[in-house]
């Protein structure tokens, strides 16, 4: 691997770090502050709204920019965020903004890898990333659960400036400050980030519109890399399954919570560490499977997808810690092995037709609205009473009818279209193309 991807690799940590420790503190301070539990289920679809509402701008301004550049703008964004809920903002509106910062970082984290690196070195590259930013969800998620935890946060909130009055008072507060110094070591090594050559693509827009009728000129360009992304025999067929799976796993971050509160009775800090179990599996599968697959391979996978919906409603049957942490392990490790190849494929279609910010762009929005509809629902039946049971169990069945389908959809592509498949397969072996 080029130099340059370490240092990547290390601006992903740190900020992926902060990202998921803030889950834990911002889920606390609601606790704490007497906030209901759907609005704490609401984090995570809240979350997202920005990836979805700004696909269109962020995916054109990762291009216009060195993508190192753009992840330094995206920390700062990430640090306002947590300034404004230190400083009284409703959380969830100020975990909105940190989610804007991450809906600008995410085109530029995976679309460098694709001007920096040949196709043969996309899994490799992407199982690296994937088990590094699962490394990080784990340590981020145990980091936030200490940070809100008594022993951590009493130290923290010990700490006395003269003359300075913090305004910090409580453990989530403590929690929120500490992690703004993180953001600020990942925004550090974004300055590091060597610039790849690529060149840039400038934003279309004209000086004398507002930036509202900026952002709509946009959209024919980003509907139309959207279409074509669904079109390829390929990337159709990746893109469905990375939406399925980010939609069902990036809200089974928070029903994880939900569910060893009420089955283990475990508190806040205590299920955290849960969450981490199951990045400990996907960061196994992930590595696994970047050692194993190849890019032209990647569509074999599919069929774990079914096993991890059914894996899923197996939670519902276990109220033992000693058999919920290799489940779970076992749950994580689907998922990785999974995703790394699908999302490689899905990176190097949309390079190939596209370019790398506007490719990434609409692969998040289409990952982070199935996440939005996903987490409203959830919300919405938090509200209605709903058990973490019951959900549970409508996640695995969505996830294992919807990776059938999209297993048969992908036979039928071989069936009907057996040239296009192979000329697109034969396309992902060479570095030629790429």
């Amino acid at each position: 691997m080029k130099r340059g991807f370490y240092t990547i690799m290390s601006a992903q940590f740190f900020s992926s770090l902060a990202d998921n420790a803030l889950f834990v503190a911002a889920v606390e301070l609601m606790r704490t502050g007497g906030a209901p539990e759907w609005q704490r289920a609401a984090l995570v679809p809240i979350f997202t709204i920005f990836y979805v509402a700004l696909a269109p701008l962020v995916g054109a301004f990762a291009d216009s920019l060195p993508k190192g550049k753009v992840m330094f703008i995206s920390n700062a964004i990430k640090v306002i965020g947590c300034l404004m809920m230190l400083f009284g903002t409703h959380p969830l509106l100020a975990y909105a903004v940190v989610g804007l910062g991450a809906a600008a970082y995410s085109p530029a984290k995976y679309g460098i890898l694709t001007e920096l690196l040949p196709a043969s070195q996309l899994v490799k590259a992407n199982g690296w990333i994937e088990g590094l930013t699962i490394a990080s969800i784990i340590l981020g998620i145990v980091l936030g659960g200490q940070l809100v935890g008594h022993a951590l946060s009493s130290r923290m909130l010990a700490l006395d400036f003269p003359v300075i009055d913090t305004g910090i008072d409580t453990p989530p507060e403590a929690a929120i400050a500490a992690l703004i110094f993180v953001y600020a070591i990942a925004a550090w090594f974004n300055t590091r980030i060597p610039d790849t050559g690529v060149e840039m693509r400038p934003l279309r827009s004209n000086p004398q519109h507002g930036m509202v009728r900026n952002l709509l000129a946009l959209l024919p360009d980003f509907w139309h890399c959207n279409s074509r992304l669904w079109r390829d025999k390929l990337g159709q067929i990746s893109l469905a399954t990375t939406t399925l799976f980010w939609g069902a796993g990036g809200n089974l971050k928070y029903i994880v919570l939900a569910w060893a509160s009420l089955a283990l009775g475990y508190s806040t800090a205590q299920a955290s560490s849960l969450t981490g179990v199951v990045a400990i599996g996907t960061a196994v599968g992930a590595v696994v499977a970047s050692m194993k697959m190849r890019l032209d391979m990647a569509t074999r996978v599919i069929p774990l997808g079914i096993g991890m919906g059914i894996v899923v409603i197996g939670m519902n049957f276990i109220d033992n810690i000693w058999i919920a942490v290799p489940f779970l392990i076992m749950l994580g490790g689907l998922g990785g092995f999974l995703v790394v190849p699908m999302n490689a494929l899905l990176q190097h279609r949309g390079h190939n037709l596209m370019g790398a910010g506007r490719s990434i762009a609409v692969q998040n929005f289409n990952e982070q609205a199935c996440i939005l509809v996903l987490g409203a629902f959830y919300s919405a039946c938090t509200g209605l009473g709903l058990s973490a049971y019951a959900a549970i169990t409508a996640f695995g069945v969505v996830v294992a009818g919807f990776m059938y389908v999209i297993k048969r959809w992908h036979e039928n592509n071989l069936k009907r279209y057996p040239e296009e498949v192979e000329h697109l397969l034969a396309i992902a072996r060479s570095d030629k193309h790429h």
